[in-house]
């Protein structure tokens, strides 16, 4: 995709024009309709299109105006058209005609400021994305046909200023749209961690552990989940140093599951093919480095992945097991379903011990009773910390990646006490994703700590959102980088 800023629309083979509530023009519409003679808006007289958000109406070659066709792209009310407004309705300008054989589409947004039209640009980008290195016999109408967006705008050099940060945000989050959706076959633990190797093109530092290094370390809860897998578990540690020398980092850790059939407690056949999808909080951790990287964020971010797959071979961890963490305590395997938590556990440890961080974020498609809680729009958060919870909570309304927290009262945490080690992998039905939080907690050493359980989140399968295809959402890359922009860069 080409999208470019330029200062006038000039002959364009699909023009986009934004109106508000009420079919109200807004910006130069109103000179399109003048130079139409007014057929826009005898086309929406005629029709149920009035302005709201997300609409559209297609207007075919009207006379006066130098474009093949005109979108009308409702852009609900204009007091509220702040930047997830534009974006929505850049978005929905882009799937008006993206399968209609034009190859340029000219959104006119010459009334909005700069940074308006970067974003609008942004969402365009979003939307365009598309997983489809896989198809092989698509009919070309299915295809689409838009190679170049002209956002157009008073001032030119000040958008395209305004835009480098969020291209590179926007790259980061299909970056991690990529690797929530590569099958299993393909991205293994160490085929994720080969591709994080790669992001050092953008100033990363990145450390990948084996398993004879984790070993060593004592790492041997997260082993345990990988031990069923002829694949190899890894260790990625991803380093942006943008803040001052010395400055203490603040941490993400991410859940790499790049596959999981529930090991010796096998999941049931029906829809186990979404486990391709159980690494999202490692792709979202992945994606959130690229973007502080590729923005040049004014912060130290250590990221930590634990890349594993649960399989259940002969030499796959049993229920009933006992290992000793990384932590030095010791873990009773009562489920090896509830593997993501063990694969945290040592991986949180880990990132404690070694970078004494400000805090750590972890992201992970932990639990299904998240999505029984919560339903399939809303993560939920966790943590021993008000400030660090709190800055999550108000990054997320900023983004339209949604959030809520819940508790992790101390009385639940002795459910997870276990009678033949020191704790217990789970704890049953019961608040199964507060008992999840709070085994994640027993290892994070009582620095600030939050958890993000995506499993709601990570995968769209009906996409209402203009910017977010059905599919993998990269869900949690804008939300992090956002909070780390609002809070905590210097």
């Amino acid at each position: 995709m080409n999208i470019a800023f330029v200062a006038e629309a000039g002959v364009s083979q699909a023009l986009a024009v934004l109106v508000h509530d009420g079919r109200a023009f807004a910006g130069s519409g109103a000179d399109h309709d003048a130079a139409a003679a007014g057929s826009l808006t005898r086309a929406m007289t005629n029709s149920r299109f009035n302005g709201s958000a997300s609409s559209t109406l297609i207007v075919a070659a009207p006379q006066g105006i130098q474009a093949d066709t005109v979108v009308l792209v409702g852009a609900g009310e204009a007091g509220k058209f702040d930047d997830l407004a534009i974006e929505t309705a850049a978005g929905t300008a882009y799937h008006a005609v993206k399968l209609s054989g034009a190859e340029a589409l000219t959104i006119d947004l010459r009334h909005l400021s700069a940074e308006q039209a970067a974003r609008a640009a942004f969402a365009v980008k979003l939307a365009a994305y598309r997983f489809d290195k896989y198809r092989t016999r698509e009919k070309p109408d299915k295809i689409p046909s838009i190679r170049t967006v002209n956002i157009v705008t008073a001032d030119v050099a000040a958008a395209q200023a305004a835009f480098g940060p969020l291209d590179a945000v926007a790259d980061a989050v299909c970056f991690s749209r990529d690797l929530v959706a590569e099958p299993a076959n393909v991205l293994y633990p160490a085929e994720f961690a080969r591709r994080v190797k790669e992001l050092e093109r953008l100033g990363l530092t990145v450390e990948i552990l084996g398993e004879k290094e984790m070993e060593a370390l004592g790492m041997h809860v997260l082993l345990g989940v990988g031990q069923g897998s002829v694949r190899e578990s890894q260790l990625a540690v991803i380093q942006w140093n943008g803040g001052k020398p010395g400055d203490q980092p603040i941490a993400f850790v991410g859940k790499g599951v790049c596959f999981d059939t529930g090991g010796i407690s096998i999941k049931p056949a029906a829809n186990m093919e979404d486990m391709i999808w159980d690494m999202g909080g490692a792709a979202a951790v992945a994606g959130l480095m690229h973007a502080l990287a590729g923005r040049k964020a004014r912060v130290n971010a250590v990221g930590v992945l634990g890349l594993v797959e649960n399989m259940p071979d002969g030499n796959a961890q049993r229920p009933g097991d006992i290992l000793t963490s990384m932590s030095g305590q010791t873990v009773e395997i009562i489920n090896t379903d509830a593997e993501g938590r063990l694969v945290l556990a040592d991986a949180l440890w880990y990132t404690q011990d070694r970078f004494k961080p400000k805090f750590m974020v972890d992201l992970a498609t932990l639990t299904g009773a998240m999505i029984v809680a919560l339903g399939l729009d809303y993560a939920g958060v966790f943590s021993n910390a008000d400030d660090l919870a709190d800055a999550i909570l108000a990054a997320g309304p900023k983004v339209n990646e949604n959030v809520w927290r819940l508790p992790i009262p101390p009385q639940y945490d002795k459910i997870m006490d276990s009678v033949n080690a020191d704790v217990k992998n789970s704890a049953g039905r019961d608040g199964g994703s507060i008992t999840a939080a709070l085994f994640l907690q027993r290892f994070t050493n009582g620095v600030p700590w939050a958890h993000i359980d995506i499993a709601p989140v990570a995968w769209a399968s009906k996409s209402t959102r203009a910017t977010v295809p059905d599919g993998p959402v990269g869900w949690g890359v804008r939300l992090l980088d956002r909070m780390v922009a609002d809070t905590y860069e210097g």
